[in-house]
């Protein structure tokens, strides 16, 4: 039904593959003979709604994650990752495709992925490698409980055990690749679903050919008390320190609300110790990427609010992790580079020594994880085209935004006009808005300038929503959201 600009057909991803022409600047792959060098495999695991700032390594002093923390000591940390649209459906399209949601149209909940999209699945796929999805899914539209079937609706993935979308985490439906009847995993999702991955990983440890696996959880997107009583029983809300950006009537909601947030979050750090004692058995770490990151963070009561879409970085950041094996020649370590969500494929092709589909937007980080290249990252656009859902316009006052994120500022406008403006360094928590402030008048016309040249880069006229629903045939509600549950 939708046209996307710059999409090819799959038959133009295999004349890419041929091509000998490699892509210039940002995108710069090498030219070396693919068949001589062993293909690693790459494994990108998924959180959904896990903000960087819940966890040990990204400071926070209410939960250990030592599993995840030891991960991030032997991986690249983009400790300035954002997601460019902070929502799950935006993110995931610009997972698997490497294009911003203005270009591919996936800029809501609930809308499908156009079915000849060039994608992750297809792309590995064709290159020899064995593919496979575990878990939500969320860019098929046809209803959070369809099944969806083999082809191109899968968008290239040949293993499937996965839904559209479900947050009940306890005997959660899925379907299993070629049946149509809905299985339910057993007991706590995250857990049945790692185990389903762990069997995947190790059926592949003999072949030749390498593995592209995505295992995305549902967890720690709320319902925050869903966890099992072990985790549950780990965290005390009066005993739990809370971010200065909380207003104080929320105080008592926040901090029971945290408190089972905490508990997804500790049992998914269990989950990363299994896989990786996995992938040592198996003795596939030596040879696997590893990518663990999120959708989007999860406001949980800063600046008066919850979940995502709004423009803070309780909402924006996300973990950015890629496990490197040392054949590559990578060192671990924090990397300042404000790296965005169609940045990882294009950085996953590039450590592939695959080439880059001409359709992929995103940057190839693979040359300045190697020290070559120090002039990406300095900044990316966030974007809000249509706010729906918990931040619905008439309820929750959502509006359109764009907005500049370098390593040091947020700045951020609406249609009327400049609207945030925050120095992250000095002000972490990010409550001192600094817009139009005399002081700042230099560095806001810089952003602004910066802001508008982007933008314009992009083909990007910062319109209505209206005038974006339209372009792409998107029906929604009077509340501005897609609405789902009658194709349940």
């Amino acid at each position: 039904m939708k046209t996307i600009l710059r999409t090819l057909s799959i038959l133009s991803i295999c004349i890419c593959f041929s091509c000998s022409n490699a892509k210039k600047n940002d995108k710069t792959i090498a030219n070396a003979d693919t068949n001589s060098i062993k293909k690693p495999n790459v494994l990108i695991i998924l959180t959904d709604q896990l903000r960087t700032q819940a966890t040990g390594y990204g400071g926070d002093p209410n939960i250990k994650t030592p599993h995840i923390d030891k991960l991030a000591s032997m991986s690249a940390n983009f400790k300035n990752a954002v997601s460019g649209m902070p929502v799950c459906t935006p993110f995931k399209a610009s997972l698997i495709t490497g294009q911003r949601p203005l270009t591919n149209g996936m800029f809501m909940n609930d809308v499908q992925l156009d079915t000849n999209a060039v994608s992750m699945g297809k792309i590995y796929t064709n290159a020899g490698y064995n593919t496979g999805f575990i878990g939500k899914w969320h860019m098929d539209g046809h209803g959070r409980l369809r099944f969806i079937p083999p082809g191109n609706r899968r968008q290239g993935f040949q293993f499937w055990k996965a839904n559209e979308c479900t947050h009940n985490y306890n005997g959660s439906v899925y379907f299993d690749n070629n049946d149509p009847t809905p299985k339910k995993w057993e007991g706590y999702d995250t857990f049945s679903q790692t185990d389903a991955a762990i069997d995947f990983m190790s059926a592949k440890k003999d072949d030749n050919n390498p593995f592209l696996l995505v295992l995305s959880w549902g967890t720690p997107h709320a319902p925050y008390h869903s966890a099992p009583k072990k985790y549950k029983d780990m965290f005390l809300p009066d005993s739990l320190e809370l971010r200065p950006n909380i207003p104080k009537n929320m105080e008592k909601k926040v901090r029971k609300d945290l408190a089972g947030y905490y508990a997804h979050v500790a049992a998914i750090d269990d989950m990363i110790a299994k896989i990786m004692e996995t992938l040592k058995k198996n003795n596939q770490l030596d040879n696997t990427i590893i990518v663990f990151t999120s959708d989007h963070g999860d406001l949980l009561g800063s600046h008066g609010a919850y979940k995502k879409q709004q423009p803070y970085d309780e909402s924006i950041r996300t973990p950015m992790l890629f496990y490197i094996p040392e054949s590559l020649g990578i060192k671990a370590g924090n990397r300042n580079a404000v790296f965005n969500s169609e940045d990882i494929l294009p950085t996953l092709l590039g450590l592939s020594n695959m080439p880059i589909p001409e359709s992929v937007e995103g940057i190839n980080y693979t040359a300045y994880l190697e020290g070559k290249d120090d002039t990406v990252g300095k900044e990316t656009i966030i974007t809000c085209v249509q706010p729906f859902g918990q931040w619905n316009r008439p309820k929750r006052h959502g509006k359109e935004y764009r907005g500049l994120v370098t390593q040091k500022y947020t700045y951020v406008k609406d249609l009327e006009g400049p609207w945030l403006l925050f120095d992250n360094d000095a002000d972490p928590y990010q409550m001192n808005n600094l817009v139009n402030n005399k002081e700042y008048t230099d560095i806001q016309s810089d952003l602004e300038s910066r802001l508008i040249k982007r933008l314009k880069a992009n083909g990007d006229e910062f319109l209505p929503g209206a005038h974006y629903l339209e372009k792409w045939n998107i029906k929604v509600n009077e509340e501005g959201t897609v609405p789902y549950r009658h194709l349940n």
